[in-house]
């Protein structure tokens, strides 16, 4: 996959059975349909489908930034709040093929929904994962 941000070949890291594209440069990460849910579920984030399905039924937002392609069919990938308190934005494929995160994003979408969870059980193991694997760094 070629990162929609810099243009450059993207690093395929598996985490419990799950490929994720990240980019070297830019620390995003492209999450193909269903591997968001999949390392949200091995989390212990149980509310996870219902919340992601919202995020991406909303409607797209207008921002300043300007719209990535998904790398998988080149449309004009739409925008969508994580949460309306951050204004973290994620984007997303209009044909489903996926979800792009920029730099620390990942981040926020597991701290939002660490908050919402009801039982709050999220494995603490697979938050230090992803915390670790997508914290950007500059």
């Amino acid at each position: 996959m070629i990162c929609p941000v810099c243009k450059i070949d993207a690093l395929i890291i598996e985490y419990k059975n799950i490929e994720l594209d990240t980019c070297p440069k830019c620390k995003g990460v492209w999450f193909d349909a269903g591997e968001l849910e999949l390392l949200l579920e091995a989390a212990g984030l149980g509310n996870s489908q219902q919340y992601i399905s919202g995020i991406l039924s909303a409607p797209d937002i207008t921002a300043k930034e300007k719209k990535r392609r998904c790398p998988v069919c080149r449309r004009k990938m739409k925008k969508h709040y994580i949460d309306k308190e951050s204004k973290t934005m994620l984007d997303a494929c209009p044909g489903g093929h996926g979800i792009w995160f920029d730099g620390n994003e990942v981040t926020q979408l597991i701290k939002a929904l660490s908050g919402k969870s009801p039982e709050n059980t999220a494995n603490q193991d697979v938050l230090n994962f992803i915390g670790e694997m997508f914290k950007y760094r500059a």
